[in-house]
């Protein structure tokens, strides 16, 4: 077992892509995702799971069918499974994202040239 603490930003700055997370870390059935987003994502949803966004760094808007809300750094929002939403940044924000292994950044809309790998660590 390894007892190093995980440094977010070492992590960050070896991500190149926007939305592309990347593994950091573990815990059970969990992954704990880094990624850089910039721009507009497609609408999408998870129908088995809820979704954590943590803001780390910048202001993340995340769209609903029905409205919107602002995540600003150092807060965090949790998309309930089965909501259709859209995350979108005017500019870069760094933020870290908590679901189950397996799970696509795209969700359960068709497939989108915004579709990561998945379970890529770094």
């Amino acid at each position: 077992m390894t007892r190093k603490a995980i440094n977010f930003k070492n992590k960050l700055s070896l991500i190149s892509e926007h939305w592309s997370p990347r593994v950091i870390a573990e815990m059970n059935d969990y992954q704990f995702k880094l990624v850089k987003v910039k721009g507009d994502f497609v609408f999408h949803n998870h129908q088995d799971t809820d979704e954590t966004f943590i803001v780390l760094e910048g202001s993340l808007t995340i769209d609903f069918t029905d409205g919107a809300v602002q995540v600003n750094a150092g807060e965090m929002y949790v998309v309930p499974k089965g909501v259709e939403h859209r995350p979108h940044a005017e500019h870069e924000v760094k933020k870290l994202l908590i679901e189950p292994r397996g799970v696509l950044n795209t969700g359960d809309s068709d497939t989108s040239e915004l579709t990561a790998q998945n379970d890529v660590w770094i």
